[in-house]
């Protein structure tokens, strides 16, 4: 009988444990299925009360108690007055307008356009002329094609007819600047970075490293300038030229587009490829205000509900990983990158 009381009680350990391992792998199963239905979340942060809660904390602190009666009752007066004020213009009071903040740190190949998108699209879906979004945008630049679409998203905004201002705390060079050109107004800190109108590739060649190994590297391609330049095999004076014509090309259509947003603009002094400190900048015409994007805000929240806007993508624990991985490579490229002060479109 004990031996038959011990079994049962391994016996039904067993059960347990196994029941177990099929609750966890079923949950796992659940929340693999929701994250293919839904890739990400858009998270909504109200600012305005954000910055409400800050000031009232440090009064609490600073005041003295009839102080704090007194800033109270004057809060309910002015209160009454809006609301009072409000009646009269027929509910249609500017104070009611709102400013819908985006954040944009790029890397080199723009990636994060695809947040972009997704913040734009949503705020669009609420947002009218009545209102503003200000995005705060940190690049260096990178590849053509990655910032053009981030421009051209962007670019939504003003159809919309909804103001666009674009603020630059830190840097905003090459294709940086080809997204805030696109802005009703630009504003940037007193050092920040700007400009880099220009086109840069760099490519390494090995060619005469494999040739002194015995390396033989072959290349087939159909079409004359399919490729102008590679990595491996040996480069000719007409493939150089080719690809000239093309960073050439590729640079008037960059002239272009900025020229289409600012045509205030002196293309002949900016689009040499250099950049300037902000208050070099503004001198340039190439930003508007010398401003952080810190009083902007502060400033904006007297008279708007400032409202901040993120989508984040849901990831998987393997694709974490990766990307923590990737993210580590890419940060130490685009440090070498801005050490040197390179800048590409």
């Amino acid at each position: 009988m004990e031996f038959l009381y011990e079994y049962g009680l391994f016996f039904a350990k067993v059960i347990t444990f196994v029941i177990a391992i099929i609750a966890i792998i079923a949950a796992i199963a659940g929340a693999a299925q929701k994250q293919k239905h839904k890739k990400g979340e858009l998270e909504i942060d109200d600012l305005s009360k954000s910055y409400q809660d800050v000031e009232d904390h440090m009064l609490e602190s600073l005041l003295t108690k009839d102080e704090l009666k007194q800033r109270e009752k004057d809060l309910k007066k002015q209160l009454k007055q809006e609301k009072k004020q409000q009646k009269q213009d027929g509910d249609s009071q500017s104070g009611d307008s709102r400013l819908f903040v985006i954040d944009f740190k790029g890397s080199i190949d723009a990636r994060e356009v695809e947040s972009l998108r997704e913040e734009i699209s949503a705020v669009l879906t609420v947002a009218s002329p009545t209102d503003e979004v200000l995005v705060r945008v940190e690049s260096g630049g990178g590849m053509v094609h990655g910032y053009g679409l981030a421009a051209s998203q962007l670019d939504r905004i003003k159809q919309q007819q909804v103001p666009l201002t674009i603020a630059v705390d830190k840097v905003a060079a090459s294709g940086g600047y080809m997204m805030a050109c696109v802005a009703d107004k630009i504003v940037a800190a007193p050092f920040a970075i700007l400009g880099s109108i220009g086109v840069l590739a760099q490519i390494p060649n090995f060619h005469k490293l494999l040739k002194k190994n015995d390396i033989d590297f072959e290349q087939l391609t159909a079409g004359e300038y399919k490729r102008t330049l590679t990595m491996f095999g040996e480069n000719t004076d007409k493939g150089r030229e080719k690809f000239v014509e093309e960073l050439e090309d590729t640079h008037q259509l960059f002239k272009q587009f900025v020229a289409e947003h600012r045509p205030s603009l002196d293309l002949d002094k900016v689009a040499t490829g250099e950049h300037w400190f902000g208050i070099r900048a503004k001198e340039l015409g190439l930003v508007d205000d010398i401003q952080t994007s810190d009083d902007y805000l502060y400033q904006a929240a007297k008279d708007k509900k400032v409202i901040h806007v993120k989508y984040s993508n849901k990831k998987g624990l393997t694709e974490k990983l990766s990307k923590a991985a990737s993210l580590s490579v890419s940060a130490v490229i685009d440090k070498l990158w801005q050490r040197n002060r390179v800048f590409p479109s």
